[in-house]
């Protein structure tokens, strides 16, 4: 069957409206439509305004802070509290991985497979490693527990001119 654009709820009892928010019947809407509907999420305004955001521009990384400049900057108004509260639900659903890359800000990254991370300290950058990275050993879980996943973040910092 497919989802078609129609599908979208006209009263979302999810929050307020997002204004300025227009969704023509295209393949961006219907592709994000999915992502939804098949992660489990009920495609309200705001989840399809922000998907449109995060998932029709490739893989890329992004904080609750820029993804919110992003979405004031294209006429789409909402408040911040919704853009952390999408993202914790898009992360729980499958669609999102969260990287607390320095312990307070977290990043949610598009690309939900085990891979690296570059960190960039002092321009607040994360960047996926191009190169494979291989491990020879990870460590046993503890008895009664098992490896959910496998973090690993290489801090970098600009070489101080000799």
């Amino acid at each position: 069957m497919d989802i078609q654009a129609t599908n979208i709820p006209r009263v979302d009892d999810s929050g307020p409206d997002v204004a300025g928010l227009e969704l023509p019947p295209d393949a961006g809407v219907q592709h994000c439509l999915k992502l939804l509907v098949d992660a489990g999420l009920r495609p309200t305004r705001q989840r399809m305004a922000l998907g449109r955001l995060l998932f029709l521009r490739g893989h890329r990384h992004v904080t609750a802070e820029s993804l919110f400049e992003e979405a004031m900057a294209t006429s789409v108004y909402l408040s911040l509290a919704t853009v952390y509260n999408t993202l914790n639900q898009f992360t729980e659903a499958g669609l999102l991985r969260r990287i607390a890359a320095d312990g307070i800000k977290s990043f949610f990254d598009t690309d939900t497979s085990v891979h690296p991370h570059f960190y960039l300290e002092g321009e607040d950058m994360l960047v996926d490693v191009a190169e494979g990275l291989a491990f020879t050993r990870i460590p046993e879980a503890l008895p009664g527990h098992e490896i959910a996943r496998l973090d690993v973040i290489v801090h970098l910092r600009r070489k101080r001119a000799p």
